[in-house]
C-alpha cells in the first residue's frame, strides 16, 4: 500500500487552506497569473506553505491549481508547464525540510478552465494530453498524491483520473464541488459521483469549495450513506463570500470550523482541510479538534504546535498568539537567563578525550555541577590536536549530567556548507550555547598534513548564528522558524595590539553576541586596562564577560603556558610566584587563582568565571570556588 493510503487508513490527515485567499491578503491581483507567483514571488508561496504547516498540517497542496496548458495559454504561459510545476513542488519539499516531520505534497490539478466539446472547444484528447503532461511533471518532481479539486463536470474529472492512471502510480483524491441544494452543476448527486469516481479509479472522493461546512456535511453525509466503507475528503470554503472594498471576505471562523471536525470524522472523512477563505488559523483550530478526536479514540496525535511557532508572516490575520509572546527572551538558554538576570555565572572547561571512552569528562563536568557550575565549556580539538567531537561531548554531558555545555565551534575544519549543517544538529541535539572560534591551525599539532579550511572566520561564524536565530541560513533560505542560540566570542585582553584586539573584538559583538570569554589572565589589571582600550576606540562596552581563570600547576608549567601557548601571557610577578613556591606549586596556582577570582566578581562587566583546568584536574580547578560563598556559586538563593 502507497504509504499516504497507509497513513490515511490508520488515522484521519489534515489538509491545508486557501493559498489563493492567503496570496490576495498579500497583495497579489485576481487579475493576474497567480500560479506564476511559484517563480515571480517564491517567497510568499514558501510562507504560506510554512504557515500551514506549523499550524498542523499533515498534507499541503502545491500551488499549481491552474498550472496546466489550457488555462496558462490565456497568459500565454503555455510554454511554462514543467517549470511552474517542477517549481511549485520542490517549493513544498523545501518546507517540508525545515519543518522536520512527515507531510505528504498533494499535486494539486483543478478542471481546465474551458469545456469539453461539445459545449466547448477542448477535445477529450486535448483535456487528457493536458491533465497528463502536467500529472507527469507534479509526480517526477516528488508529489505524494495527486489532488484533484474543483471540478463541477463529472466527465471531465474521470478524464482527469484515467490521465493520471495512465502517467503515474500515485493515490488519487477526486474532489468536486456541489451546489446549495446538494447536486453538482449537472444535477448530480453524491452518491452518483462517488459511484462514477470509484469506478474511474480514484482513491478517495470527496467534496471542496462551494459551500461552507453546514452545506459540506450535507453532501458528505450523502456520500457515506452511499458507500459505508470509502474514505472521503472535505474541504468546505469558510462559507459564503462578500465582497467588501473589491475583495471578498469570507464569514465562518475557526472556531465554526473546528465545530464541524467531529461530525466530518463521524461520516466517513480520512481528509479533512479547508478552501476559500480558511487561513492557517482555521488550520489550527482543526487541529486542535481533530486531536482531541483521536485521543478519545485512543490514536496517537502529532506532536502539538504552538501559537508562537507559526512565522511572522507580513499579512493581515487574526492570530490569537499566547500572551508570552512578546517576550523576546522566551526562548534562551538557561545559561543566557542566569547572565541577564545578574548571576555570577561559573563555567568549567573539558576538554573531549583522545579516544571513545569520555567517562573521565563526564565525571569531570559532574563534579564540577556540585561545585555549583552553570555550564560546561567543550573544546574543539584544542591545540589542534585531533579528539572526540566537541559536539558529541557536549550531548553526553547534558543528557548523562544534566547540565547546560557552551560547545567550543571552530572554522577550521568546517566549509561554509558543513557549518551550517553541524549548527542545525547542534540546536537539534539540544546544544544552544556557541563560541564562535576560529580554531587553531592544523599545523600547531600533530596533524600536519590536515587542510584547514577557514571558509569564514570566528566574525564570519557570529554572523551565520546570528543570522540562523533570524530563521535565515546564509543563502537567506527561510529556515522555518528561528534558532535559539546563546553566542559567545572570545577576547584576548593580553594582546600587545590591544587596539587591534579591541577593533577585531567589537566586529564578533557587532555580529550578534551574547557575551564573551577571555583567554586566561592572571592579573585584574590587564582585563581593566583592556576595557579602556576599547571603551576609548568604541564607547560602552557592549557585553557581559566571562574571565577566563587557569590554575597553574608548578613553575615549569607557568613557564610552557607563557612561552608556548598561543593566547597565554603571564604576568612577571605570577610567574616569580609560581618560582619561589617550588613544591608547592599546585597550592599556589589555586590560592593566585581564587585570590583573582575574588577580585573580579565587583569588576566592570565581569559576570562570571571561566575555569580552564590543567592535565584533566577539574577537582583542582573546582577548588577555586570554593573562595566564592555559596551563595556566589549559586548554591542558595542570594
Amino acid at each position: 500500500m502507497h504509504p499516504f493510503l497507509q497513513k490515511l487508513s490508520e488515522r484521519p490527515l489534515l489538509g491545508d487552506g486557501a493559498m489563493g485567499t492567503m496570496l490576495f491578503s498579500m497583495g497579489a491581483s485576481d487579475e493576474q497569473c497567480l500560479e506564476y507567483l511559484s517563480i515571480s514571488r517564491p517567497g510568499w508561496i514558501t510562507e504560506i506553505h510554512q504557515a500551514f504547516a506549523a499550524a498542523g498540517a499533515d498534507v499541503i497542496k502545491t500551488h499549481t491549481f491552474g498550472a496546466n496548458r489550457v488555462r496558462l495559454a490565456d497568459v500565454g504561459l503555455q510554454d511554462r508547464v514543467r517549470d511552474l510545476n517542477f517549481r511549485s513542488v520542490k517549493l513544498v519539499r523545501d518546507v517540508r525540510e525545515v519543518v522536520g516531520r512527515g507531510i505528504f505534497i498533494a499535486g494539486d490539478v483543478g478542471p481546465l478552465g474551458k469545456r469539453l466539446a461539445p459545449y466547448g472547444p477542448v477535445t477529450v484528447e486535448e483535456a487528457k494530453a493536458a491533465f497528463q503532461e502536467q500529472i507527469a511533471v507534479l509526480w517526477e518532481a516528488g508529489a505524494d498524491l495527486i489532488l484533484f479539486e474543483t471540478f463541477s463536470e463529472i466527465a471531465e474529472l474521470e478524464i482527469a483520473v484515467a490521465a493520471a492512471k495512465a502517467v503515474c502510480d500515485l493515490p488519487i483524491v477526486a474532489s468536486m464541488t456541489y451546489n446549495q441544494d446538494g447536486r453538482t452543476g449537472s444535477g448530480m448527486t453524491p452518491g452518483e459521483a462517488v459511484q462514477r469516481l470509484k469506478a474511474a479509479g480514484a482513491d478517495v472522493a470527496g467534496i471542496n469549495c462551494s459551500v461552507g461546512p453546514a452545506p459540506s456535511l450535507e453532501v458528505l453525509r450523502e456520500m457515506h450513506r452511499a458507500d459505508a466503507t470509502a474514505a472521503f475528503s472535505i474541504m468546505p470554503n469558510a462559507g459564503f463570500p462578500a465582497r467588501i472594498d473589491g475583495r471578498f471576505s469570507y464569514p465562518a471562523g475557526p472556531a465554526y470550523f473546528a465545530r464541524h471536525v467531529a461530525p466530518f470524522l463521524d461520516n466517513g472523512a480520512r481528509l479533512i482541510g479547508g478552501c476559500c477563505g480558511t487561513t492557517p488559523m482555521h488550520i489550527r483550530e482543526m487541529r486542535t479538534a481533530l486531536d482531541a478526536y483521536l485521543n478519545k479514540k485512543g490514536v496517537a496525535t502529532v506532536p502539538a504546535v504552538v501559537a508562537d511557532e507559526l512565522p511572522a508572516m507580513h499579512i493581515a490575520l487574526d492570530m490569537a498568539l499566547d500572551d508570552d509572546t512578546d517576550d523576546p527572551y522566551r526562548d534562551e538558554t538557561d545559561l543566557l537567563h542566569k547572565i541577564r538576570a545578574g548571576k555570577f555565572v561559573i563555567s568549567v572547561e573539558v576538554d573531549p578525550p583522545r579516544g571513545f571512552n569520555a567517562q573521565k569528562q563526564i565525571e569531570g563536568a559532574r563534579h564540577a555541577k556540585s561545585m555549583g557550575a552553570d555550564a560546561i565549556n567543550v573544546a574543539d580539538s584544542p591545540m589542534a590536536r585531533v579528539r572526540m567531537s566537541a559536539l558529541s561531548l557536549c550531548v553526553q554531558i547534558q543528557q548523562q549530567v544534566g547540565i547546560e555545555s557552551i560547545v567550543h565551534f571552530t572554522t577550521r575544519d568546517r566549509s561554509l556548507m558543513g557549518l551550517q549543517a553541524d549548527l542545525i544538529g547542534a540546536q537539534a541535539l539540544g546544544v544552544r550555547n556557541i563560541l564562535a572560534l576560529t580554531g587553531d591551525p592544523p599545523s600547531l599539532g600533530e596533524s600536519r598534513t590536515s587542510t584547514p579550511v577557514y571558509d569564514v572566520d570566528s566574525i564570519g561564524l557570529v554572523r551565520i548564528i546570528n543570522r540562523f536565530n533570524e530563521g535565515f541560513d546564509q543563502g537567506d533560505n527561510k529556515m522555518g522558524q528561528p534558532g535559539n542560540f546563546t553566542i559567545a566570542v572570545a577576547c584576548d585582553p593580553t594582546r600587545d595590539d590591544l587596539a587591534e584586539e579591541a577593533d577585531r573584538f567589537h566586529q564578533k559583538v557587532s555580529g550578534g553576541a551574547h557575551f564573551t570569554m577571555t583567554q586566561p589572565i592572571y592579573d585584574p589589571e590587564v582585563w581593566l586596562r583592556f576595557l579602556r582600550v576599547y571603551e576609548e576606540r568604541h564607547g560602552e562596552f557592549p557585553v557581559p564577560v566571562l574571565i577566563g581563570i587557569l590554575p597553574l600547576q608548578s613553575h615549569r608549567h607557568a613557564s610552557f603556558l607563557h612561552n608556548e601557548v598561543p593566547g597565554i601571557t603571564l604576568t612577571e610577578d605570577a610567574l616569580e610566584r609560581m618560582r619561589k613556591a617550588g613544591a608547592d606549586g599546585r597550592q599556589e596556582g589555586v590560592a593566585m587563582a581564587q585570590e583573582l577570582l575574588l577580585q573580579l566578581v565587583d569588576a566592570p562587566h565581569v559576570q562570571g568565571v571561566y575555569l580552564m583546568p590543567s592535565f584533566g584536574r577539574y577537582e583542582v580547578a573546582c577548588q577555586v570556588l570554593e573562595a566564592l560563598t555559596p551563595a556566589q556559586r549559586g548554591m542558595i538563593p542570594a
